[in-house]
């Protein structure tokens, strides 16, 4: 637990000290706020209605304990393992299994899976993935993805408007345009991983929450082999549509391999599974 928390602690503060040689080098200090005050009042929007506006875009329905009684009572009693307010309980119709936590605290939160989850998975594997989700709400993991996404998004700004800037720091001589035009490039890219690699670390620390509060590693670590099986081969538009939202999810939604390793905002599922065996 300490080597991840430690882990991402690095991770922040290498995404704030990359701000802040970003800022110094193309903006100065009048180019360097206004990129953090634009960046900093679209993630605050974000961070306060980031969980409406998740379950708008994958048309989660809100379930009781009446119209699902297993699956809202086993939140409530997971919930209650891990000494959480119960969070609103959503079901979105996709095949692809997947699931994930939203909202910007545990008496704000919201849990969602699909009904690919449901229907594939045991009620026993099942527990296992909704305590991970419920471990992202215990450990606040959106905090951390909003902070990283402020500043990562303050150095894709300053990027954007990095000529602007670069040729007039408060009276003194600019950079070089051609170093201004690498740093525009490769600060963004720089940025992207570095929030990426906090996302895989915060995943890591759910997976042994989640193993705590459900009780169970064996049973998240089978949920986690049968989802990647399955989730590969089925597509799920909302995701596709909003890639942002990737990070959310238990297990990465987007069907595109790209370049994989590095630029995957989720750990490999065989690190994970090896991991959880460990505990169990």
């Amino acid at each position: 637990m300490f080597g991840n928390w430690m882990k991402t602690s690095i991770l922040m503060a290498a995404i704030v000290a990359l701000f802040g040689v970003v800022g110094a080098a193309l903006g100065g200090a009048g180019g360097m706020l206004l990129a953090l005050c634009i960046a900093a009042a679209m993630n605050v929007y974000a961070y306060w209605f980031s969980d409406t506006m998740v379950l708008r875009m994958y048309n989660a329905q809100e379930m009781n304990e009446h119209s699902a009684p297993m699956f809202y009572r086993m939140i409530r009693e997971l919930a209650g393992n891990a000494g959480l307010p119960m969070p609103k309980v959503y079901i979105i119709d996709e095949a692809q299994p997947n699931a994930f936590a939203t909202g910007r605290d545990p008496q704000h939160a919201a849990v969602a899976a699909t009904t690919g989850i449901i229907n594939i998975l045991s009620e026993r594997e099942l527990r296992g993935v909704m305590a991970h989700e419920l471990a992202h709400v215990r450990h606040r993991d959106t905090l951390i993805s909003t902070i990283s996404a402020t500043i990562a998004g303050a150095i894709s700004s300053i990027a954007q408007f990095g000529m602007l800037f670069a040729g007039n720091r408060d009276g003194e001589r600019g950079v070089h345009p051609a170093v201004a035009l690498l740093i525009m490039i490769l600060a963004p890219i720089a940025a992207m991983l570095i929030q990426m690699a906090i996302s895989r670390s915060r995943e890591f620390e759910a997976d042994r929450g989640g193993a705590e509060i459900s009780g169970d590693p064996k049973a998240l670590a089978a949920a986690l082999e049968k989802i990647h099986n399955y989730a590969r081969n089925i597509p799920l538009e909302a995701a596709e549509q909003h890639p942002e939202t990737a990070q959310m999810m238990i297990i990465n939604p987007l069907s595109g391999d790209g370049i994989k390793g590095l630029f995957s905002t989720h750990p490999q599922v065989e690190e994970r599974i090896a991991r959880l065996m460990e505990m169990a």
